[in-house]
C-alpha cells in the first residue's frame, strides 16, 4: 500500500519582513525534506505574514512577495517534495493565494473562494475572492487545496468540485486567530469535514502574536474516520508528520453512495475548466527508503526530538504547563463562570505568546509595569516575567498618601518572588505640586474624581519618563471589565504602549492569577494580592464596588451585552438585576471615546473591542 508523508509546518511569520519569512521557510523545508517528506504545507500569507493589512496597497509590497516565491520554488530543482504555501498572487487584481511548488517550478496556483469580512477579518477589502476550485494529482495522491475559510463551509468548494474532482487529501493552509474555544470548535469543525467527505484533512495553522491577535498553531492531520493522527502544539512553531494511504480513503467511499448519487445528479460537477487541475510529474517512489517516524511507520510524529524540533520560540518555559487541576475557579463574587484549567492555560499561553511578539517584534527588550500591589498589575508582570524573562521586567511603585503600607510590602515580594528589577517612586511631592497650581482656580471645590485621576496621570507620566529614558515598553495593567464601563484613566492608567489585559474580564483575571500560582515550585502572586478586594487606591477607603456592580455580576452582563448582543429587556428577563444592567450598558456606550484611544492588547475572546466591535463615538441611539 504506498503511502503519502505529509508534514505541517505551523511557523511564526513577520508581517512585512519578507526576507525573514523566505529563510524561515527554506529552513523548516530543508527539515522535513530530511525526513522524505512527500508533501509540505505552510501557512495561509506565510509570505508576507498575516494580516498584512493596507500593505496590500503597496506595489512593491506585492511584487517583493512574488519575486520571493520564485526563489524559494528555484531552491526546489534538485528535491522531489511538494511544497504549498500562501502568499499574494497579482494578476487583474490580488488574491489571497496559494502556490503549489515542485521540482523547481511553481506548477498551479489557487485563489481562496470564501473571504471573511466579519469581526478581525477585513479582506474583501484587499482581495478579489477566486473562482476555480483546485486538485494536483500525483501519483501517489490527489490533493484538494482549500485556504482557511474554504473549509468552514459545509457546501463550500472542498465539499463539491473538489472532492467530487477526485480529491483523497484535503490541504488547508489556514491563519486562524485565537480565542478562548476557537481551538476545539475548530477541531471539531475539520473531524466533520474528514468524516462527510471520507478524506484526509491535512490543516497547517499559523502561530505567533501580530499586534492584536494571536495564532495558536493546533495544526492537524486527520484521517479519513476523523481520527486526528498528529497535532502541532499550541501556541509554539511547530512541525508534524504523518504517514497517510489514500488506498484507505477508497475503501472508506467505497461503502459510502452519497458521491455517487451527488456525481448522477451532477451536483457540485460543472463543465469543463470549472475545476483547476494541476498534474504533476510522478515523484520518486522512495517509501522503503524514508526513515521512520519516531512513534513507528504510518504514525504521527508531532513529538519529534529536540535536535529535529523547530525551536520553541513562544518564550514559555516548560515548567509553566497546565496544572494537575480539573478546574479553576473564577473570583467568587457570585460568579457564575467556572473555567477548565486546560482553558485558562491555553489563554495564559495565549497572552504571553502575544506579549512576547509584540516585544520583540516590534524592536523592545524590556518592559516596564507599574505595580500597585493590586491583582491586574500583579498578573501582568508575572506574564511578561514568564513570556521576556525577568530580567527584562521592571515593575515601578508609585504610592500617594492612599497607598497602603500593605500595597507596597505586597508588590515588593511579588518582584522578589518573579525575580524582577523593583523600584520605588513617591508621587506625593508631585502631587502636591499639582494640587498648589491649581488650587487658585479649583478654589474651595470638593476632592473629586480630578484629584483621583491627577494622581494617576501623574504615574503614567512617570512610567512614560521611564520609556523614553531606557527603551522600556510601557505595559498597562487594565481589563476588559474597566475598559468596559471607562473605569480607568485617559493619559493615567490608560497611558503606555501595549496593553495586555484589554480582553480579559476581571474574574478571569483571578483564575489565571490562580492557574499561575499552582504551578511549580511555588506560587509567585502573594496570596494578600488575590484575596483582597479590588481598590484603585485613590481616596481613602476605596473600592471598585462604590463605582461598578460586583465583578461576579459585572463580567457576565458584559459578556452578554458586548459579546453576544443580548439587549436590555433580555438581560432583565435572564434575571440581572434592572439598576446593574441599565448602569453598565450606559457605561459601555459613554466610554467608546477612552477605548479609540487605549493601546493594542491581546485579543483571547470571541468579541473583542476594537476591531472585533465598532461603535461611533458619536451616538445618539438608547437600548
Amino acid at each position: 500500500m504506498a503511502c503519502l508523508r505529509l508534514a505541517a509546518a505551523q511557523i511564526n511569520p513577520v508581517v512585512g519582513d519578507i526576507s525573514f519569512n523566505k529563510s524561515r521557510i527554506l529552513e523548516v523545508m530543508g527539515e522535513a525534506r530530511k525526513w522524505k517528506a512527500d508533501v509540505i504545507i505552510f501557512p495561509e500569507l506565510a509570505v508576507t505574514g498575516y494580516p498584512p493589512e493596507d500593505l496590500l496597497l503597496k506595489p512593491k509590497f506585492i511584487e517583493g512577495n512574488q519575486r520571493c516565491v520564485y526563489e524559494i520554488a528555484a531552491s526546489t530543482t534538485e528535491h522531489d517534495a511538494i511544497v504549498i504555501m500562501g502568499f499574494v498572487d497579482k494578476q487583474d487584481d490580488i488574491f489571497n493565494s496559494a502556490c503549489i511548488i515542485h521540482r523547481g517550478r511553481v506548477c498551479g496556483v489557487y485563489h481562496k473562494s470564501y473571504l471573511p469580512n466579519y469581526g478581525v477579518f477585513d479582506e474583501e477589502r484587499y482581495f478579489c475572492a477566486g473562482t476555480k476550485p483546485m486538485v494536483v494529482k500525483t501519483e501517489k495522491a490527489s490533493l484538494g487545496i482549500s485556504i482557511c475559510e474554504d473549509i468552514w463551509y459545509p457546501g463550500g468548494p472542498i465539499a463539491d468540485e473538489t472532492v467530487l474532482g477526485g480529491a483523497e487529501i484535503i490541504i488547508n493552509i489556514s491563519a486562524s486567530p485565537y480565542h478562548i474555544g476557537k481551538s476545539a470548535q475548530r477541531e471539531r469543525m475539520l473531524r466533520t469535514r474528514a468524516q462527510d467527505h471520507a478524506a484526509i484533512v491535512a490543516f497547517v495553522n499559523m502561530v505567533g502574536g501580530q499586534d492584536e491577535l494571536v495564532f495558536d498553531g493546533n495544526s492537524l492531520i486527520i484521517d479519513e474516520r476523523g481520527e486526528i493522527i498528529a497535532r502541532g502544539k499550541p501556541f509554539e512553531e511547530d512541525l508534524i508528520m504523518a504517514d497517510v494511504f489514500t488506498q484507505k480513503v477508497f475503501s472508506r467511499r467505497l461503502h459510502d453512495p452519497r458521491r455517487r448519487k451527488a456525481r448522477k445528479n451532477g451536483n457540485g460537477l460543472r463543465d469543463d475548466g470549472g475545476l483547476d487541475i494541476v498534474i504533476l510529474e510522478s515523484q520518486t517512489a522512495d517509501d522503503g527508503v524514508k526513515p521512520d517516524l519516531p512513534n513507528g511507520p504510518g504514525l504521527a510524529r508531532s513529538d519529534l526530538p529536540d535536535h529535529h524540533r523547530i525551536p520553541n520560540r513562544s518564550g514559555i518555559s516548560d515548567q509553566h504547563r497546565a496544572p494537575d487541576r480539573e478546574a479553576i475557579s473564577c473570583f467568587a463574587e457570585s460568579s457564575a463562570v467556572n473555567l477548565t484549567s486546560d482553558v485558562v492555560h491555553e489563554a495564559y499561553l495565549a497572552l504571553s505568546l502575544g506579549l512576547r511578539d509584540y516585544v520583540r517584534k516590534n524592536g523592545f527588550e524590556k518592559v516596564v509595569v507599574g505595580l500597585s500591589g493590586g491583582i491586574d498589575s500583579a498578573l501582568t508582570a508575572t506574564i511578561a516575567a514568564d513570556a521576556l524573562g525577568n530580567e527584562n521586567v521592571v515593575g515601578v511603585s508609585m504610592p500617594s498618601r492612599f497607598t497602603e503600607d500593605r500595597s507596597i510590602k505586597d508588590a515588593s515580594e511579588l518582584a522578589a518572588n518573579l525575580g524582577i528589577e523593583f523600584k520605588v517612586i513617591p508621587i506625593e511631592p508631585i502631587f502636591n505640586s499639582y494640587l498648589e497650581s491649581l488650587k487658585k482656580i479649583f478654589r474651595d471645590l470638593p476632592f473629586g474624581v480630578t484629584e483621583e485621576n491627577l494622581q494617576a496621570r501623574i504615574r503614567g507620566n512617570l512610567l512614560m519618563a521611564l520609556s523614553n529614558k531606557f527603551g522600556w515598553l510601557v505595559v498597562t495593567t487594565g481589563n476588559k471589565s474597566e475598559m468596559s464601563v471607562g473605569y480607568a484613566t485617559l493619559y493615567g492608567d490608560m497611558a503606555g504602549g501595549f496593553a495586555l489585559l484589554k480582553d480579559v474580564p476581571k474574574t478571569l483575571v483571578y483564575s489565571l492569577a490562580n492557574y499561575r500560582n499552582s504551578m511549580k515550585p511555588d506560587p509567585v502572586i502573594p496570596g494578600n494580592i488575590i484575596s483582597r478586594p479590588p481598590t484603585a487606591e485613590l481616596r481613602p477607603n476605596q473600592k471598585d464596588t462604590d463605582s461598578l456592580p460586583p465583578y461576579g455580576l459585572l463580567d457576565p452582563i458584559i459578556q452578554a451585552y458586548v459579546e453576544e448582543d443580548i439587549d436590555v429587556p433580555s438581560l432583565i428577563d435572564m434575571g440581572y438585576p434592572q439598576d446593574a444592567v441599565r448602569k453598565v450598558v450606559n457605561l459601555v456606550a459613554r466610554s467608546e471615546y477612552k477605548r479609540r484611544q487605549a493601546p493594542p492588547g491581546v485579543k483571547i475572546t470571541p468579541r473583542a473591542f476594537g476591531r472585533d466591535r465598532r461603535f461611533p463615538i458619536t451616538n445618539h441611539f438608547l437600548e
